[in-house]
């Protein structure tokens, strides 16, 4: 649901509300909470919800329903596997994250390593394996790079990091809902992925986590809540951990947020990943020729030109990104800016069309030729795009 007269380019930041979203709420909100009160937590199963939410994820990345869990924030749910990783690997001491993640990966990592007494050590974007050694508990990367949009290969880095024995973290809330990942086929060991991105979910919607079968024995998290306990109900004092990926839940889930969530997916239901990727790559192919071909010179491109190594966004270099990106706003063309000099575009397979990608660039035209960017009132930057 975009108002009418809005190209929005800002999928990758914030999805759009899916047009069944408020009948849902109002669903949850005036029967299951208002009339059914304490009881709908098991007469609406409110109780499973976190794992049929899972369900619904599952084949968006490759893995089954029970090896995924939906709780939390992202940060919070990557704090959780880099310990149980670090846990998993008792005799190593370094924990490997790329120095341009996305802030809050590398914050986490920090964190971790100075509560574990490990090294954080920063890679080389370009060769992340050449920092991984005998000595590497967890290799932890974002699979699509949140200011480029450039992807790393999901297997080759994946094997790379176990070939040491070290634990393969992969974020993926950059890939989740429009670029396919199959955490079997790269037999990625863990996994963390927000869902407010392409999967439509809702500001702050729940995220998930994904744990490969082998590790669900060991899977020793530092947040301990009752809702991973093996028994919650039963109220003992201590902790005995649920079985598998149920054992990652903390605290109760927040019902209203994942009731959208859960009914956001809906909109996958049935959709070919492999046509979806097939559009995605055709939208920005579409982008960025036409931006070669009305703005020559212009604009320099940080997403690579390789579709194979490409996510479903186009980021294009200029001095003046961001007053670039608040003059489309203004026009109508919901893109965003990421510092120092980026204006960033997302194109979700699931609902934009190329006729979109084509007003977008005469727009940008526009707005260039005109010199809207330079209007004083775009000098300031304290807005979130």
């Amino acid at each position: 649901m975009i108002p009418d007269g809005v190209l929005y380019l800002d999928g990758n930041s914030l999805g759009p509300m899916p047009r069944h979203i408020p009948d849902r709420v109002g669903e949850m909100l005036t029967d299951e909470w208002a009339r059914g009160l304490i009881g709908s937590w098991n007469d609406a199963d409110w109780i499973g919800l976190p794992q049929r939410t899972a369900a619904k994820i599952a084949p968006l990345i490759g893995a089954d329903p029970d090896e995924v869990m939906v709780a939390d924030s992202a940060s919070v749910d990557l704090f959780k596997l880099l310990v149980v990783a670090a846990r998993l690997r008792p005799d190593r001491h370094a924990i490997v994250v790329e120095p341009t993640t996305f802030p809050t990966d590398g914050y986490i990592a920090a964190s971790a390593a100075r509560l574990l007494d490990l090294e954080l050590r920063w890679c080389d974007p370009s060769n992340p394996l050449a920092a991984v050694g005998r000595d590497t508990a967890a290799l932890a990367l974002t699979h699509v790079d949140f200011r480029s949009g450039a992807t790393y290969d999901l297997d080759l880095i994946t094997s790379g990091a176990q070939a040491q024995g070290a634990v393969m973290i992969w974020d993926l809330c950059h890939s989740v809902g429009a670029v396919p990942v199959d955490m079997h086929a790269c037999g990625a060991d863990l996994a963390v992925g927000c869902t407010y991105k392409y999967l439509n979910g809702g500001p702050g919607s729940p995220a998930f986590m994904y744990a490969a079968r082998g590790h669900h024995e060991r899977l020793d998290q530092p947040l301990t809540g009752w809702f991973g306990h093996a028994d919650p109900f039963a109220m003992e004092r201590d902790y005995r951990p649920a079985s598998g990926t149920t054992s990652l839940a903390a605290g109760t889930p927040p019902i209203v947020a994942m009731s959208v969530l859960h009914s956001a997916l809906d909109v996958f239901d049935g959709v070919d990943l492999s046509a979806l990727r097939a559009k995605s790559l055709a939208l920005t192919s579409m982008f960025m020729q036409l931006i070669e071909e009305r703005l020559p010179g212009m604009f320099a491109f940080a997403t690579p030109s390789d579709p194979a190594r490409r996510g479903s966004q186009v980021s294009l270099q200029h001095e003046h990104a961001y007053a670039v990106v608040q003059a489309l706003i203004k026009r109508g063309v919901v893109g965003d800016f990421r510092t120092p000099d980026l204006a960033r575009f997302g194109f979700a397979p699931l609902y934009l069309r190329f006729v979109d990608v084509y007003d977008a660039v005469a727009a940008l035209h526009s707005v260039m030729e005109s010199r809207e960017w330079a209007d004083p009132a775009f000098a300031d930057r304290t807005a979130v795009t």
